[in-house]
């Protein structure tokens, strides 16, 4: 059960639920995590603009998929991995096999590969990277763009894990169960 409470909509705060009306209007429903963040009309904001910024960048929606299940992974946070796996599956058209593997930063494809294995540094490292993690990168065809938004990718995931991992937020989606210890 969640320790902190997951209001439903038309209980939420009067400034979360325009947002929250935007968000089952794009999704068809409001994930546990949404109500939750909208406790706070500024966080959710934030988060919505940042996720929605992020969703028009470079990065294709199977990659951006893929670090938010390696980010889970990685923070032991069920609630995203359950999301992200089934966003992976229904939205990205992502096989088992690669979901599987985003979770280890792995891929089939090299590039792919490179991008996860640098937002994990990103996340292992608290964003202290070395050269030669850029450089990876780049050689993986990745520009200044990307790497920017591999980071802000990261972050958002990071920011999720963490209110989700706070919360112990009740998962809405398959549950999904983190393998390795955080």
């Amino acid at each position: 059960m969640s320790r902190l409470s997951i209001p439903t909509v038309d209980n939420s705060v009067a400034g979360s639920k325009p947002l929250l009306a935007a968000v089952l209007k794009q999704l068809g429903v409001v994930p546990n995590l949404m109500k939750l963040v909208g406790h706070s009309p500024a966080a959710l904001e934030g988060y919505l603009a940042l996720n929605g910024a992020l969703g028009k960048g470079k990065l294709s929606v199977q990659l951006r998929e893929r670090i938010a299940l390696a980010v889970a992974e990685y923070n032991g946070c069920d609630y995203c991995l359950s999301a992200h796996d089934y966003l992976g599956q229904n939205v990205a058209k992502l096989s088992r096999a690669e979901l599987d593997a985003a979770r280890e930063g792995r891929s089939e494809d090299a590039s792919t590969k490179a991008a996860l294995q640098f937002a994990l540094r990103v996340a292992q490292s608290r964003g202290r990277v070395s050269d030669a993690d850029i450089a990876t990168l780049r050689l993986a065809g990745f520009d200044e763009a990307a790497v920017i938004e591999i980071v802000a990718n990261v972050a958002v995931n990071v920011l999720t894990n963490y209110i989700n991992n706070v919360a112990q937020t009740d998962i809405d989606f398959p549950v999904v169960n983190a393998k390795l210890a955080a």
